[in-house]
């Protein structure tokens, strides 16, 4: 859901005005971009519970950063306000989803797998 909304990011900020290539469309892309980024890290993680959520965290904050800059988009009048609406609803589901996993990691975790050791007799 984070990529197809990172993607669908890309697309609407191809229509962004020139001058904001290097604010807003750099910002917005990177950050929806920096969403996923941090869910591959926090996946490879999940074997330490506290890394994992911190990985989790940043993911939340790069979320709701996303957020912000889809509200700048639709209040200066790059993006539609209904397709602004309806990509940031679909922030809101993934940050819901990060939210319940940084409460309840445990069903997430890489459970450690203790290998019998052969002694000599």
């Amino acid at each position: 859901m984070a990529l197809d909304s990172a993607m669908i990011i890309f697309e609407l900020s191809k229509k962004f005005p020139v001058e904001e290539r290097y604010s807003l469309t750099d910002q917005i892309r990177r950050s929806s971009r920096s969403v996923c980024a941090n869910l591959a890290e926090a996946w490879r993680k999940r074997r330490y519970e506290a890394a994992f959520i911190a990985k989790l965290n940043d993911c939340e904050a790069e979320a709701a950063e996303t957020q912000t800059w889809i509200e700048f988009a639709v209040k200066c009048s790059y993006m539609d306000i209904q397709v602004g609406r309806e990509v940031y609803g679909t922030y809101n589901q993934v940050l819901t989803g990060f939210v319940n996993m940084i409460n309840n990691p445990s069903p997430w975790l890489m459970k450690h797998q203790i290998y019998p050791i052969n002694l000599p007799n």
